[in-house]
C-alpha cells in the first residue's frame, strides 16, 4: 500500500471510532433522565490489519458503567417506593457533553487530515500528468 492510502486508511478508521463515540454519548444525553439508565461507555482499540502492518484504532465493544445509580425522590412517581424513592441514571450531562466535544474536535482533525492527504495526492497526480 501506498502511503496515502495508508493515511487515509488511518483517518477513515478513526473517522468511524469517534462517530460510533458521538452515537453512544446522543444516547447517554437522550437518556439522562429515564430512570434505570446505566451511562453507556466505548473504549478504543488498536486494530492491526492482518495484510499489512498499519496499526488503526477502531470503536470497541459499548460497556455499562456501574457506578451508583442516583436517588430521587419523588412520591407521584409511578416506579416510586414506599419512601417516595426511585432510581434515577448515573449520567453526569458535564461529562457527556465534555465527551461530546471531545469526540466532535477529533472528528474534525481526522476529516481535515483525510480531506488534506486527498489534496495531496491529488496535487501529486497533477505533478506527474505534467
Amino acid at each position: 500500500m501506498s502511503a496515502f492510502s495508508d493515511a487515509l486508511s488511518v483517518t477513515s478508521h478513526g473517522l468511524r471510532a469517534q462517530a460510533t463515540r458521538l452515537r453512544v454519548v446522543s444516547e447517554n444525553i437522550a437518556n439522562a433522565d429515564t430512570p434505570g439508565y446505566r451511562r453507556k461507555t466505548v473504549p478504543f482499540e488498536f486494530a492491526r490489519d492482518p495484510n499489512a502492518t498499519l496499526r488503526t484504532v477502531r470503536a470497541g465493544d459499548v460497556n455499562l458503567d456501574r457506578s451508583e445509580l442516583s436517588t430521587v425522590h419523588d412520591p407521584a412517581h409511578p416506579l416510586a417506593d414506599a419512601q417516595g424513592n426511585y432510581e434515577g441514571s448515573n449520567v453526569d450531562l458535564i461529562v457527556e457533553i465534555a465527551d461530546a466535544r471531545e469526540a466532535q474536535r477529533s472528528y474534525e482533525a481526522n476529516l481535515k487530515m483525510f480531506e488534506q492527504t486527498r489534496q495531496m495526492s491529488s496535487s501529486l497526480m497533477d505533478l506527474l500528468r505534467r
